[in-house]
C-alpha cells in the first residue's frame, strides 16, 4: 500500500489512520461458500508492506501522521521533510473586520519527555525530490519511487496469509 500524505495541512490528528495501516489479523474464520478463501480476523486491515509519501507541504497533522508511521514501524517514509509545524490552535477570536488570530497553544512531545516534531519536521527514509522539470513532464518522482519500494518489500516479504483452511480437526478415540 502506499499512502500519500503529501500537503496535509492537518487540523486533525489522523491517529485511527495509523492505528487501521498498522494493524494484523489474529487468525481465520472459515468460510463456507464459494471458493472457502478464509477470512481474517480482524476483518479491516490492511496486509502488507506499506509506505507513506511524505514533502516540506506536510505541517501539523501532516507531521504528526508521519511521525506515528515511523515511530510504530508501519513502514517506510519516502519523499522530503515535513515542514515541521505540530501544534495546535485553541481560543481564536474573531476581529470585527471578518478577520481571525491564530496562534499556536500546545505543542507535542514524544513519550520519552522530549519537545518533538515542532521545528524539525519527520524526515523521509529514503529522500526524493520532485524536481519541476520532472513534474512538468508528466512525472512524479516521489510517487514513482514509493511505488517501487513497495513492489520491492512486497517480493522480500510476501504476505503471509492462508489460502485455504485446515482439515478437520479430530478429538479423542471412541472404544
Amino acid at each position: 500500500m502506499v499512502v500519500d500524505e503529501r500537503f496535509n495541512g492537518g487540523g486533525s490528528a489522523a491517529d485511527y489512520i495509523v492505528d487501521v495501516l498498522g494493524r494484523d489479523f489474529d487468525g481465520y474464520f472459515n468460510n463456507v461458500a464459494g471458493d472457502r478463501y478464509p477470512f481474517t480476523s480482524p476483518a479491516a486491515g490492511i496486509w502488507g508492506p506499506k509506505v507513506m509519501i511524505i514533502n516540506e507541504m506536510a505541517g501539523s497533522g501532516g507531521d504528526l501522521m508521519p511521525y506515528m508511521f515511523k515511530r510504530r514501524k508501519i513502514g517506510l517514509l519516502v519523499g522530503k521533510r515535513t515542514w515541521g509545524g505540530l501544534v495546535h490552535t485553541a481560543d481564536t477570536p474573531p476581529f470585527i473586520d471578518g478577520g481571525s488570530m491564530i496562534a499556536p497553544r500546545g505543542g507535542f512531545f514524544s513519550r520519552e519527555g522530549k519537545w518533538a516534531v515542532e521545528n524539525e519536521g519527520v524526515g523521509p527514509d529514503v529522500e526524493v525530490e520532485n524536481w519541476p522539470k520532472d513534474v512538468i513532464a508528466g512525472h512524479d518522482p516521489q510517487l514513482e519511487r514509493a511505488v517501487a519500494e513497495a513492489v520491492r518489500l512486497l517480493k522480500e516479504r510476501p504476505v503471509d496469509r492462508a489460502v485455504k483452511e485446515p482439515p478437520p480437526p479430530t478429538w479423542g478415540k471412541r472404544p
